[in-house]
């Protein structure tokens, strides 16, 4: 919910701060002191458009800063915590939006710099507002739409989730049946060149890492005299000559001489350095019997380097071609592999594919025709409930209908699904159109709301909808502009009623003219004008129970006598009855204990 908001520099607003809480919040003020400055600020606030013109005069920027709740709304954390915004102590985060003079608009979340679009999303995982201009989510067909699924609930969700799913293969078929039927001459050749390249590769069979093997191979096959020499003359310093000459015992002979003539000397000392020269003669006696072998596999036969020489040679026409190894070579095969799979474009493939393709169809028709029958029943009650809440909202006369009707595909719809012989377009929120219809007067005809019904009427049918849904909205905190526009007496404190039967469930915040629908709120906050230096500056200020009286005495007399004080104090006895009689049972028991 919306805990506090600071407006600063907007409109009349010099410097404003509501503090709100949960329950039912109006706003009051008189007539130009600034009541839809605060709309114009949760607007704002909400990611919607910035206009110049409300920047106040003599000021360079406009701010607008809110500090939301959000604990168990998934998609607002999810939106909090993918912009990497600081989230305070006490589990809110504060943005902060702003408008300068010059046209340029700046948003913050959690101490971080985002785009617009970021508060936007966040706004409306948390708030909507209700003004008689700002009708947008009721206006929208995808919207009236939703209203349906959300007062139908479980019954239309499941199987619209089964819809999407099927829905998501179904589309991945046709795509890629269209892509091999299409393509098919592209794919051809695509897989020509694939399967040449694969054969080429086939026939040379490369081993992992083989071409560094052939490489170290062919240095010492190409450097063979020389590397005997080498090994040769070492192994006779080591070890000897190999004919038993006494001239060259080598080294591991005069080691082991040494060791003779220490381990038979009487001396300790000489006697000690006798392991050490023990584990020298061992050293030694390795070395040459590996460099012994080294020599014995020596090969300096010509026709062996020619052969490692040519596998080499077909390897590298191989490196060159597909990858920079033989690594990268056999990884290529794979790949190419894979991509072969997906190019078939044989008839048999393609008709496979179609028959998947029917199956599937056969599955979301059902599926659609399922969503669609559960639309059309919970059309019927939502109709009905939201005439019902009309009639107490000074539209006694007037009654809603909601269609359901499948939306027809049109020519060349690539979403086109057939349900009961009918062609209809298969959308990612199933196959039907919703509309809202009002009904103004007995006799009347049905229109769409928005083109019935006035701005304030609007106002009370979108009240009339969030009454109805409360229980299923997932919108913390529902706002509404004059709500009560063209409406008094009885009617208006039905509004009022109905704001406050609505406030159980949600935060409720109503800037309103009418006494009848302030004296049912929990919290009552009065937009005050004031003027100094011929300057005209407008506050907020939070209303205690005895101002609320002289508050609600101005709203009804336009002055703060007796007789509108007492009328006040009765409107404000009456209210809190009638909040009292709604209250659920279980917080009545508990009070009482």
């Amino acid at each position: 919910m919306l805990a506090e908001m600071r407006i600063q520099g907007l409109g009349v607003i010099e410097d404003a701060l509501l503090e709100l809480h949960a329950g039912f919040t109006v706003v009051t003020g008189e007539t130009g002191a600034g009541k839809t400055m605060v709309v114009t600020g949760l607007h704002l606030l909400s990611g919607g458009r910035a206009e110049v013109s409300k920047v106040r005069t003599g000021m360079l920027k406009a701010f607008v800063e809110g500090r939301f709740t959000f604990s168990g709304v998934e998609g607002a954390e999810r939106i909090v915590t993918d912009s990497g915004a600081d989230v305070d102590e006490d589990g809110s985060v504060i943005a902060l939006r702003a408008v300068a003079v010059d046209g340029r608009s700046r948003a913050h979340l959690g101490g971080r710099s985002v785009p617009v679009g970021v508060l936007a999303e966040l706004s409306e995982q948390l708030i909507a507002v209700h003004g008689q201009n700002d009708q947008l989510r009721l206006l929208r067909p995808a919207e009236q739409r939703a209203v349906i699924d959300r007062f139908a609930g479980d019954a239309v969700a499941k199987p619209l989730r089964a819809y999407q799913e099927v829905r998501s293969e179904w589309l991945a078929v046709i795509a890629e049946l269209t892509e091999r039927s299409t393509r098919s001459r592209e794919l051809a050749q695509q897989a020509d060149l694939l399967k040449h390249g694969l054969t080429e590769i086939d026939a040379v069979a490369p081993e992992p890492g083989e071409d560094v093997e052939l490489t170290e191979q062919i240095k010492r096959l190409a450097a063979v005299d020389e590397l005997r020499a080498a090994a040769t003359e070492a192994h006779v310093a080591v070890s000897g000559s190999p004919d038993g000459d006494p001239d060259a015992p080598g080294a591991a002979g005069l080691v082991s001489e040494a060791l003779r003539r220490l381990t038979t000397s009487e001396d300790s000392v000489l006697r000690e350095l006798a392991p050490r020269l023990e584990e020298a003669s061992v050293l030694l006696a390795d070395v040459g019997a590996e460099l012994g072998s080294y020599v014995e596999t020596l090969d300096a036969d010509p026709a062996l380097l020619e052969k490692v020489l040519s596998r080499q040679g077909d390897l590298k026409r191989l490196t060159r071609k597909y990858a920079a190894d033989v690594d990268g070579v056999l990884a290529w095969a794979d790949d190419a592999r894979r991509r072969l799979e997906s190019m078939d474009t044989s008839e048999e493939a393609l008709a496979e594919l179609g028959m998947r393709r029917d199956q599937l169809a056969i599955q979301l028709g059902a599926h659609a025709a399922e969503v669609s029958a559960a639309r059309e029943k919970a059309a019927a009650e939502l109709a009905a409930e939201i005439t019902r809440e009309l009639s107490g909202l000074a539209m006694g006369q007037a009654a809603i209908e909601v269609t359901v009707e499948q939306r027809p595909a049109e020519h060349g719809d690539t979403h086109a699904l057939t349900i009961d012989g009918r062609a209809v377009h298969a959308g990612a929120e199933g196959v039907d159109d919703v509309e809202l219809l009002l009904r103004a007067h007995d006799g009347a005809p049905p229109l769409p709301v928005h083109k019935a019904a006035s701005g304030g009427e609007l106002s009370r049918v979108m009240l009339a909808i969030e009454v109805v849904l409360a229980h299923a909205d997932t919108v913390q905190t529902l706002v509404f502009d004059e709500v009560d526009a063209g409406v008094g007496g009885r009617a208006a404190v039905e509004i009022g009623r109905r704001l406050a039967r609505l406030a159980r469930t949600h935060q409720v915040l109503v800037v309103t003219h009418l006494p009848q629908v302030a004296a049912f709120a929990d919290q009552h906050l009065v937009v005050d004008k004031g003027h100094s230096g011929g300057v005209t500056r407008s506050g907020v200020k939070n209303l205690k129970q005895t101002e609320r009286v002289s508050e609600l005495a101005r709203m009804l007399a336009g002055m703060d006598n007796e007789t509108g004080r007492a009328h006040a104090e009765e409107l404000l006895a009456t209210a809190e009855k009638d909040k009292a009689e709604f209250v659920p049972k279980r917080k009545r028991a508990a009070k009482k204990k």
